[in-house]
């Protein structure tokens, strides 16, 4: 399957020891914009394809993945598994504060007071 969106976050490199050596876990989060909401969804890198997707927040990428659930005592997990990313162009840049206001308002604002019959 692929997908394509804008990554929204990138989540903390987890690493750990298991049978076959050291193994490294990249989790991101990728937007999509289909339809009136916005959908996220997080996804999960495994070792050497963590380096070579590169990912930045605020870039378009194309994520080609898996799907798969497993059972746990009774209840079941599943995870999107990305296997290649492919990033479709250049970083979007990343807002860090609050769009500012004009100070001044529009030309066509008028400041005269509305009357109305309202006692209050």
């Amino acid at each position: 399957m692929e997908i394509i969106g804008k990554v929204a976050q990138l989540l903390p490199l987890v690493t750990g020891q298991g049978r076959n050596g050291e193994w490294r876990k990249q989790e991101f989060v990728l937007e999509i914009a289909e339809g009136q909401f916005p959908k996220k969804i997080c996804f999960s890198l495994w070792g050497d394809k963590i380096d070579q997707a590169g990912l930045r927040v605020g870039e378009t990428a194309k994520v080609f993945f898996d799907l798969e659930s497993r059972e746990y005592n009774g209840r079941w997990f599943t995870e999107a598994k990305a296997w290649r990313v492919e990033k479709q162009g250049a970083a979007a840049p990343v807002q860090t504060s609050s769009p500012q206001m004009p100070s001044d308002p529009p030309a066509s604002f008028n400041a005269a007071p509305v009357e109305d019959d309202l006692p209050f």
